[in-house]
């Protein structure tokens, strides 16, 4: 490796062969306590390490994707390395498939599987080279949001309204210009948009035009 790469690992991974798989590989590992993530890779890439049974925990508590979230808004990559076979799942597939997707649509994480520890610091070492190496990337540990223009917090707004994601905020902001018009916009206008129906045009209405209940949020 003629590059020196270097991750920043949390302190309280104590994965011995994960850890001892990436020394040999070339990795200089640096141990610290890291306010989001499990690696950090660059100042644009962090990875949240799970086996098959925290992925399922973390769905049942309603844990993941508040930790996926915070992992996006401080890295422009967030990756999700699961780890092991599916064969000793609990949780039907089709709900980690759904989550897998949704991960990706509402959070912009990607999931890669992993057989095992030697195969995650494999899948970490590539991640870091190319990063490192070829795009030349710094470390950088982040906590807080990352800065975001204006067209990318529209679109996080929109993205956010229960049904919407990412891709069809993209397209209500292109139709109507603004998050103004779009919440001013009646439902017949909003269904002018591919790919919303009557039932979805109701549901943006609603949450972009109804009263705030203070006291149900709490």
């Amino acid at each position: 490796m003629d590059v020196k790469v270097s991750i920043i690992v949390d302190q309280r991974e104590r994965n011995s062969e994960l850890l001892e798989t990436l020394k040999a590989n070339g990795i200089s590992v640096v141990m610290d306590m890291l306010p989001v993530g499990d690696y950090v890779i660059s100042d644009r890439i962090c990875i949240e390490r799970k086996t098959i049974s925290d992925f399922e925990n973390s769905i049942m508590s309603g844990r993941l994707f508040d930790q996926v979230s915070r992992l996006n808004e401080a890295y422009q990559f967030p990756i999700v390395i699961l780890e092991g076979g599916l064969d000793s799942i609990r949780l039907e597939k089709r709900v980690l498939i759904g989550t897998i997707v949704a991960l990706y649509l509402e959070h912009y994480a990607l999931t890669m599987m992993s057989e095992g520890p030697k195969d995650t610091a494999d899948i970490i070492t590539r991640v870091a080279m190319q990063e490192q190496g070829e795009k030349k990337r710094n470390l950088s540990v982040k906590g807080g949001m990352r800065a975001f223009t204006h067209e990318q917090f529209q679109v996080r707004v929109i993205g956010n309204i229960p049904g919407v994601g990412p891709k069809l905020a993209d397209s209500l902001l292109k139709h109507f210009g603004s998050i103004r018009r779009i919440a001013n916009a009646s439902t017949e206008e909003l269904m002018e948009v591919e790919k919303i129906g009557e039932k979805k045009a109701l549901a943006i209405h609603k949450t972009l035009n109804q009263e705030y209940n203070h006291s149900s949020g709490h």
